[in-house]
């Protein structure tokens, strides 16, 4: 199976319309993976909150179409990231969508953890409640977004839920990027999961973006990592190893709480 994560440099001086084209581009050129992954809020960036309001759209929205478009041409499975849902309520969401070889929208994740504390994200976005899988012909992924990274809880329920590979766009700080490059490779170690960890580069909202996307396999070894700028990660992954790994050493069968 093979994998890439684009990582995406999110420029405040690029209009959402180009910045839309150009990851369809890098999504079309990607025909030859079976599963592409972009960034969280890719089309506004993750610490541009003063444009959260302006950027939102519906689900069934113009990043929705163009994503669809892109999945559909290139064949591929395509974790399109995620971006500002508005909801017909009124209420913002971080919403990430998945879509089929077909084009046909897979699966939708609202993200559960916030970002900001008394700000931000945080104060600006509802708060998304479901557990989210997403069912492949070889893997199961499991999603999640950014800052729920740091709440294991999480992923232990997806991989109750039968997840297999650990999808996670973000717009991770480079001041924090130590956390980033540690919790992923935790995440993956105590779930014996994949890891595919995409973030951005760039600077947004006046905060400088770690870049550093990583894809760490079921023993926690890093198998390909990207630097600070924008790049496209790719990498070939066996499936066939989450269950090895668990037959080898199967940590997951003693589990108590």
């Amino acid at each position: 199976m093979r994998a890439s994560l684009i990582q995406l440099d999110v420029d405040p001086d690029e209009s959402v319309i180009s910045r839309r084209e150009r990851a369809g581009s890098l999504i079309r050129e990607r025909a030859s993976s079976d599963l592409v992954v972009l960034p969280e809020l890719w089309p506004v960036g993750a610490f541009a909150f003063e444009s959260f309001a302006e950027a939102a759209e519906p689900l069934h929205g113009p990043t929705y179409d163009a994503m669809s478009a892109a999945a559909g041409d290139a064949g591929v499975w395509l974790h399109a990231g995620s971006l500002v849902e508005r909801d017909p309520d009124g209420t913002l969401y971080n919403t990430s969508l998945v879509f089929s070889p077909d084009g046909q929208l897979a699966a939708a994740y609202r993200k559960i953890h916030r970002f900001g504390f008394d700000r931000g994200e945080a104060v600006l976005m509802g708060a998304g409640k479901d557990v989210v899988t997403v069912p492949l012909p070889t893997t199961t992924l499991g999603l999640a977004t950014c800052y729920d990274l740091r709440f294991p809880e999480l992923f232990r329920q997806l991989t109750s839920a039968g997840a297999q590979m650990l999808v996670i766009p973000a717009g991770w700080p480079a001041r924090r990027r130590a956390h980033w490059s540690l919790l992923a490779r935790a995440r993956a170690v105590e779930n014996q999961c994949y890891v595919l960890a995409c973030g951005t580069a760039g600077t947004n909202g006046g905060v400088e973006q770690a870049g550093h996307s990583v894809i760490v396999d079921p023993w926690g070894e890093v198998v390909a990592e990207a630097g600070p700028y924008e790049e496209v990660l790719t990498a070939e992954l066996d499936p066939a190893k989450v269950a090895k790994t668990r037959e080898d050493f199967p940590v997951l069968r003693d589990r108590v709480l």
